[in-house]
Order: structure tokens, then C-alpha cells, then sequence
């Protein structure tokens, strides 16, 4: 099974569990210690101590929220997405978009910050 290496407050983990959801991909989320110097156990995976970090069933690794969700985007859809993003986009906190972390991968892209910020679902 498909397993996701993230922390529930790193905004990039979370742009890739909502991806995930909305092509319908079962996973497993695999919580990474807060303190980076305490991620040996991910970077004998994957070779890095940031999240995310998304490990397939055959050894293949991709890290990185860009590289995972680029990835991804060329995956179809499943039927509700639409609806599951638009509830994502709903539950964010404005100012939790806007907050990089040098331990996560979490920067939005600028055509999905405005998106949050002005609180309108991504075409």
C-alpha cells in the first residue's frame, strides 16, 4: 500500500492527503517526529528529513510537495473531487496557508494561495 510520510500541521502533507483523496488512492499516513534531527528512520527511506514524502509498494520514492502533486495531477479524478475540494478549500485557515515551515515542503503556489485566500475552488 501507498504510504504517505507527514505531519498533520505541514500544509504541504496536507495538499497532498486532499489530492490523494479526490483521485480516491488508499494510503497509509505515516506520522514523522515534530524534530527533524529525529527523522533518521525517513531519511533511511527516503533519503530526506522533510515532509511529505509519498513511498509506493515497489520501492519508489517522490518527495516533496511539488514533485508529488505534479505527479499526481496526472492521475484522473475520481467523481466527487470537486466536492472534496471544495470543502478543503472551505476549512482552511487563511493564515495557515500563507506559513512556510523549513521542515515541511509547505509553500502554496501563488495561483493557489490567491485561490485560498480569496476562498474560491481551483479549476
Amino acid at each position: 500500500m501507498l504510504q504517505l510520510f507527514q505531519t498533520e500541521w505541514c500544509r504541504g502533507s496536507q495538499r497532498v492527503r486532499q489530492r490523494l483523496t479526490e483521485l480516491g488512492i488508499d494510503f497509509v499516513a505515516r506520522q514523522v517526529p515534530e524534530d527533524t534531527a529525529e527523522r533518521g528512520m525517513l531519511e533511511q527511506v527516503a533519503g530526506v528529513r522533510t515532509v511529505p514524502v509519498l513511498l509506493f509498494e515497489d520501492g519508489f520514492v517522490l518527495d516533496g510537495t511539488e514533485r508529488i502533486l505534479d505527479y499526481l495531477a496526472n492521475l484522473p479524478d475520481r467523481s466527487d473531487a470537486p466536492a472534496h475540494l471544495e470543502k478543503a478549500h472551505r476549512s482552511l485557515c487563511r493564515s495557515c496557508a500563507e506559513l512556510p515551515s523549513e521542515e515541511c515542503d509547505s509553500t502554496p503556489s501563488s495561483r493557489e494561495r490567491e485561490s485560498l485566500l480569496a476562498g474560491v475552488p481551483m479549476s
